[in-house]
């Protein structure tokens, strides 16, 4: 061959080479610092926690296959009669004017799918075109006439999307589409439904924050849609229903914040006793076609956001949907998304007969990312705390109760083969290689393997990894983890902390050790013999969480105790007060006011100091001061009209704040350095 054409063909070869470089190996990457701690625990692993939806218009409801496809999977929960679907559907003769009914998809159908799939149903009775008395008939052919023992009903679905906040989707026949309206026939809902069987649990649809209309207060209401439904039919419900479609696939770190946001709701608004009130996620989807509805990196944020929900107490989250059929069609990471919402394939083609899905009830990527969770985290564990130092890899800890442990690990990225080298607090592994349960951008199934070790592991890109861990020695004899821990006296800097008495194991119980979790980080704040202790030295406006441990007198460790989290306050009284405001929100912003009270001596001259809680909130603009910020830190100085404040005077300034993510106010400002009293 001619020296010429060698050169060329080396130029060539050269050129294929960049275009296929392998991805890179965990021997030329920095391995991943995962921590996993086992004495901060979060939620336990409900009964319910892996849901789906199911729709009358899906032809598959009630056959064999989806339903096996459907325990195979995990699925504890089962959603009827679908979404929007709900308030057009009359149960009693299987219509749903103006959409579409499949046949065989009547709701003993549904029960019949439930059953042999060994789930629950979650019922959603008819509120936009349905009554009261509809639901409690259906409540007695259930529960009374067939015996189902249906446990879970719903009332309504996504009701705020009825027109009152000017979009509408959702039927609703009522002439008032207020929350208040809305509120008032929950109440009736439930006194009906209850007549008929006092052992059912009502939800209440809520609104998710940050999700719209969130935060809005329409004309004519006393307060957002949350407010007026809690305030109202708080005192007749047992959960509350949000739907999360984030649409990326990096939200999950969104969820503590959401879910702590709708417990301070309930908390504020329902009335005495709301702590029963649970929340379901009845709807969730990664609603992300662009970037992979039923391929890999959509069932990676499946897994993720599916054990952060849980982790923080949700009981149900429910996919929509199992069957939902074929969409935008796009190639991601090598694979063909059908812009498919559903787990399993509808095997249908596109309008044009170009592209065809695979064959009916193939599972999608998503499939496997629930089928590894309920895997990772069965009924009665209990979540522990995991972090990486990786963005690219997230991690997720349960404990099991014969003393196993179980580890999820996810690697989003695209190209890179990640080491991980995992620390464990508060447990030891057992020696020698854990079970291993992975699942690969583009398999077909879970695969198991005993391979490397409790400590070192290697991900493969876009990959589900589950380690089952042994403990080094046996559980037997250790105290029973203490009750739910409760806080009162909260200052701004200390709070006092009870709970129920651990039961004792083989030895008697010597002391109680609190910690704090800071990140997957504990920090011991003290201990005590008795069953309460004062903290001290806290930081005012902070979120805490807390758990308790038992040691016996040989040492041994109970389990940690259920979480507990409260925010401290900020000082009683202080030489400035600050009440910020939120005048107009619009589910991604709002104009804010912060009205300063000057309660010491006369100041001539001001400057605020605050920071934003999360990374996803910033300032747009602000008047009569200066604004400046720098990183999540603000600092706003008084304009020359308003830097004389007397005692007892008192200015207001305003802003606009932007969010992409839930909207958790600034807690703690301070004056000329003096931290001020929030209002």
């Amino acid at each position: 061959m001619p020296k010429t054409l060698l050169r060329a063909a080396s130029a060539f070869l050269l050129t294929l080479t960049a275009l296929n470089a392998p991805a890179a190996y965990a021997d030329d990457v920095t391995p991943v610092a995962v921590t996993v701690n086992a004495r901060a625990a979060l939620s336990t692993v409900p009964e319910t926690g892996i849901g789906s939806n199911h729709a009358i218009w899906d032809t598959n409801l009630g056959t064999d296959e989806t339903a096996d496809r459907l325990k195979d999977a995990g699925v504890k929960m089962l959603r009827y009669p679908g979404g929007s679907y709900s308030d057009i559907y009359h149960w009693a003769d299987h219509t749903a004017p103006g959409g579409y009914v499949a046949p065989n998809t009547d709701f003993d159908t549904f029960m019949r799918g439930v059953r042999r799939t060994g789930a629950q149903a979650m019922v959603t009775a008819n509120y936009g075109t349905g009554t009261p008395e509809e639901a409690a008939a259906w409540v007695r052919q259930a529960n009374v006439t067939k015996g189902y023992g249906v446990k879970y009903w719903e009332i309504g679905n996504e009701n705020y999307g009825n027109g009152h906040y000017g979009s509408a989707w959702e039927a609703d026949n009522h002439a008032d589409k207020s929350p208040a309206e809305y509120a008032r026939n929950v109440v009736a809902y439930a006194d009906a439904m209850k007549a008929v069987d006092p052992t059912i649990k009502i939800g209440a649809v809520l609104t998710a924050a940050a999700n719209w209309p969130d935060a809005i207060v329409a004309d004519g209401d006393s307060g957002t849609w949350n407010k007026v439904v809690l305030s109202i039919a708080g005192p007749k419900i047992d959960y509350v229903i949000v739907h999360w479609y984030p649409g990326a696939l990096d939200k999950a770190g969104h969820v503590p914040d959401t879910i702590q946001l709708t417990r301070q709701q309930i908390a504020k608004y329902a009335g005495p006793g709301s702590e029963r009130i649970g929340i379901a996620m009845t709807e969730f989807n990664t609603g992300s076609s662009s970037n992979g509805t039923n391929t890999q990196p959509g069932a990676l944020a499946a897994a993720d956001s599916y054990a952060t929900l849980l982790a923080n107490g949700v009981f149900t989250v429910d996919w929509w949907n199992v069957h939902n059929g074929i969409g935008n069609v796009t190639q991601v990471e090598g694979h063909t998304d059908y812009g498919d919402f559903g787990l399993l394939s509808s095997g249908v083609c596109t309008s044009d007969g170009s592209v065809c899905e695979p064959a009916l009830n193939t599972p999608f990527a998503p499939y496997y990312a629930l089928q590894m969770v309920s895997k990772f985290a069965r009924p009665g564990d209990q979540f522990i705390r995991a972090a990486t130092d990786q963005a690219k890899v997230s991690a997720h800890a349960a404990r099991r109760p014969n003393g196993d442990l179980a580890v999820l690990l996810i690697n989003t990225s695209s190209d890179t083969s990640y080491p991980v080298a995992i620390d464990y607090s508060g447990y030891t592994p057992a020696s020698g290689a854990p079970t291993v349960l992975t699942h690969t951008n583009g398999a077909t199934s879970i695969t198991t393997s005993t391979t490397g070790s409790a400590a070192s592991q290697t991900l493969p890109p876009l990959s589900l990894t589950t380690l089952i861990l042994h403990p080094a020695t046996a559980q037997t004899g250790r105290p029973g983890a203490p009750g739910q821990p409760t806080a009162s006296q909260v200052t701004d800097k200390a709070a006092t902390i009870s709970w129920p008495a651990a039961t004792p194991g083989s030895r008697p119980i010597v002391k109680y050790e609190l910690y704090r979790q800071n990140g997957a980080i504990s920090e011991q704040l003290g201990e005590t013999s008795g069953t309460s202790f004062t903290v001290n030295n806290l930081k005012p406006g902070t979120r805490y969480t807390l758990n308790v441990i038992a040691r016996d007198s040989g040492g041994g460790l109970s389990w940690a105790s259920p979480p507990l989290t409260f925010t401290t306050g900020t000082p009683a009284s202080s030489s400035c007060s600050v009440r910020f405001t939120v005048q107009t929100d619009w589910a991604s912003g709002y104009v804010g006011g912060i009205d300063i009270t000057n309660n010491g001596a006369p100041v001539n001259g001001w400057t605020l100091n605050f920071s934003w809680p999360r990374t996803w909130q910033s300032l747009g603009s602000g008047w009569s001061a200066v604004w400046t910020q720098n990183g999540p830190d603000v600092k706003v100085v008084n304009e020359s009209g308003n830097g004389s404040l007397a005692t007892g005077a008192s200015t207001t300034i305003g802003f606009v704040g932007n969010y992409s993510g839930p909207n958790v106010l600034p807690a703690v400002s301070t004056l000329n350095g003096t931290v001020c009293t929030t209002q």
